[in-house]
């Protein structure tokens, strides 16, 4: 089973697995799943190990990602392994870590290896890499998309819950829609991009892949903020995630603006994903595309590519034929780029930027497709130069507008290709994106990545929980003023809530010593609500009451009568079977209320 970042920090936490077997999980997933160009290069399996063991002499709550495995795009350093970007010619050993990686690392994270990538991070399509092309596990025919190949089919595959690429024009965003997970590319300079191979310095952003929009969340609030050593990062940090807002505005392209080249599946996608929002409750509202499309030419046709060919001119100078031929067609073009070229394109950008900053003015996002349509592994390398620029129609100018994004899995279309939407806003806006970008996934009840991993139910954003706290559920004895109620306050439970489950359950007095209730998730709607309490524990007391259930229940997700999911009391249905079915009761303390008289 593939698990997200949030489940396994909280079996961590709550001891019901180690960092140490879940780092040797991954690597047991790696070698099962044999697709030799994921990654380029793995850690030693006991030095991971061993890191994950160390954990356990810290404090599991000063550890947002207590044990979680990641993978990291090889232009990105991580110290003891190679830094190649996908060309071995250009090999070095980093003996630092990133900025990004450091930061993981320093809220528990464990890194498991570098992956493949279009080399130099130039491309969108994930087929330029001397190390082979990574399989796409929605459909083996497809692309996996690029950059960042290697790390979006890493955590669509399940080898890792989360992984970090780069992202550009577009390499963040492109392979999140292709492997049906997150893409989250954070505003420039949120995180630093110290460490990191340069494609375009001044544009470059350190990107998240995951299952789930929470999940990549999670990473950015460990590694946004300034680094001193990085002149491009900037002195902000990520702000808290926040509920679905009312009268939310989001612009979509006027009429006949959308290029799909042809795709009818890609279109109609698309306009059932903006039913959603409107379902939603957001308004949508008409945005003139064409000041973005003439930015995203910029990108390739102006001085822009220069930048690439400053990381390379001296491989280029020396060893040409060490580069892929694409990648050497394409960057050799900004060797040619004058000084005169690069002030008008400058002063061009500068005037368009003042424009888009008027238009996202009134609006609170702006909602596209990730990409116009999706090719095959040989349709690329039939057209490589032609295709690539198509899937960059929607992503190649929201670095140069200064934007940040979230590309999130929308749905499968009707032959199989995933279709994802990305949201994008002015810098500084990425937790508005993911706080409307969460509800949005939630709304599509999409399984998750390749595996067909349930979503699991959102966090609620509206409890008072208070640093590391964890809701949990009660339905029995430790409702306030029952016999073990005392048991929680012994644990600094604090009291959140009273309310309900969502008619999906059925309550049963459990034969034995003392009664206990047994609450049993049935079909949706098949079963009757169940009263209930919200409580809060520190993580380490949760793991702690946890510890001390005793058989035949369990600690389960129970889903709130408002679609909240929270952990909860729940029993097995091989339990029951010589219970008492209380569930006209409607909750544990009318029964031994009624049970009493």
């Amino acid at each position: 089973m593939t698990e997200t970042v949030a489940a396994i920090v909280a079996a961590h936490r709550a001891g019901q697995q180690s960092p140490a077997q879940t780092v040797a999980r991954s690597f047991k997933r790696i070698r099962e799943h044999n697709d030799p160009a994921i990654f380029i290069s793995l850690r030693d399996e006991k030095d991971a190990v061993t890191e994950a063991e160390a954990l356990s002499a810290k404090d599991a709550r000063e550890l947002p990602l207590l044990g979680v495995p990641v993978a990291v795009k090889d232009n990105i350093d991580v110290a003891g392994l190679p830094t190649t970007a996908a060309c071995p010619a250009y090999s070095y050993n980093p003996t630092r870590d990133a900025a990004s990686v450091a930061r993981l690392r320093q809220a528990g994270a464990i890194i498991i290896g570098k992956t493949n990538l279009d080399q130099f991070a130039t491309g969108l399509v994930g087929v330029r890499s001397p190390y082979g092309i990574p399989v796409n596990p929605m459909r083996s025919d497809l692309i996996p998309g690029g950059s960042s190949s290697g790390s979006a089919v890493a955590v669509s595959t399940g080898l890792v819950p989360l992984s970090l690429g780069t992202d550009t024009a577009g390499s963040g965003r492109v392979p999140a829609m292709l492997n049906n997970i997150v893409g989250l590319k954070p505003s420039l300079g949120l995180v630093p991009t110290a460490g990191v191979v340069p494609a375009c310095r001044t544009l470059d952003c350190v990107s998240v892949f995951s299952l789930t929009v929470d999940d990549a969340v999670a990473a950015l609030s460990v590694m946004a903020g300034p680094d001193r050593s990085d002149p491009f990062s900037r002195d902000r940090s990520f702000a808290k995630l926040s509920p679905f807002p009312g009268g939310l505005r989001l612009g979509v392209p006027r009429d006949g603006q959308l290029i799909f080249f042809g795709d009818k599946a890609q279109e109609a996608a698309y306009a059932a994903a903006l039913e959603r929002w409107r379902a939603l409750g957001a308004t949508l509202v008409s945005f003139d595309l064409e000041p973005l499309y003439e930015t995203a030419r910029l990108l390739y046709e102006g001085p822009w590519v220069t930048e690439r060919y400053l990381v390379i001119r001296n491989l280029l100078a020396s060893s040409p034929d060490a580069i892929h031929p694409v990648t050497r067609e394409i960057t050799i073009a900004g060797s040619r780029i004058s000084a005169a070229d690069t002030f008008a394109a400058l002063y061009r950008l500068q005037t368009l930027r003042r424009t888009a900053e008027h238009a996202f003015a009134g609006i609170d996002a702006l909602v596209l497709p990730t990409a116009p349509t999706a090719y095959s592994t040989a349709q690329v390398l039939a057209n490589p130069i032609e295709l690539n620029s198509r899937l960059g129609t929607y992503t190649n100018f929201v670095n140069l507008l200064d934007l940040c994004g979230l590309a999130l899995p929308s749905s499968i279309r009707p032959d199989e290709i995933p279709f994802g939407i990305t949201l994008l806003a002015p810098a500084g806006q990425d937790a508005l994106l993911a706080s409307i970008g969460r509800v949005f996934q939630a709304q599509t009840k999409l399984t998750l990545g390749a595996k067909g991993v349930v979503l699991p139910p959102l966090a609620d954003l509206s409890l008072d929980l208070t640093g590391d706290e964890i809701p949990i559920a009660v339905v029995g004895a430790h409702l306030s003023g029952m016999a073990l109620n005392a048991e929680l306050k012994a644990h600094g439970g604090r009291l959140l809530e009273a309310t309900s489950t969502a008619p999906d359950y059925r309550l049963f007095a459990l034969p034995t010593t003392p009664p206990k209730p047994g609450m049993l998730r049935v079909e949706a709607g098949s079963g009757t609500p169940v009263a209930l309490e919200v409580w809060a524990l520190r993580a380490a007391e949760f793991a702690r009451f946890v510890a001390a259930i005793p058989p035949p229940l369990s600690i389960g997700t129970v889903r709130l009568k408002d679609g909240r999911g929270v952990k909860g009391f729940i029993v097995e249905a091989a339990d029951v079977g010589n219970a008492k079915d209380i569930s006209s009761y409607g909750g544990w303390r009318a029964f031994t209320t009624q049970a009493a008289k």
